[in-house]
């Protein structure tokens, strides 16, 4: 993963929560992760990573804090955890 990547991941999960990451550049960083993306009806997606799903809209380009929160819940609950596998 380029450190880009990594510098998008680790805003995911930073305090307080951000309101401007791009929906296209989380896209990339869970492809990056070996993700699956699915696009979906009504401008959602649907993200498959180490046998776990999630929906999530993305109607706008940037996620919501509260997408931003989901995002960081299920790459943690996927097993990932940013410091430790993507340092910066």
């Amino acid at each position: 993963m380029n450190h880009k990547h990594r510098k998008i991941l680790h805003a995911l999960f930073a305090h307080p929560v951000s309101a401007n990451i791009s929906a296209r550049s989380v896209e990339s960083v869970l492809k990056e992760m070996g993700a699956e993306i699915e696009q979906r009806h009504g401008g959602r997606w649907g993200v498959r990573l180490n046998e776990h799903f999630v929906e999530i809209s993305h109607k706008s380009h940037s996620l919501s804090p509260m997408q931003v929160r989901q995002m960081a819940k299920f790459i943690k609950d996927t097993g990932i955890d940013a410091e430790r596998d993507y340092p910066l």
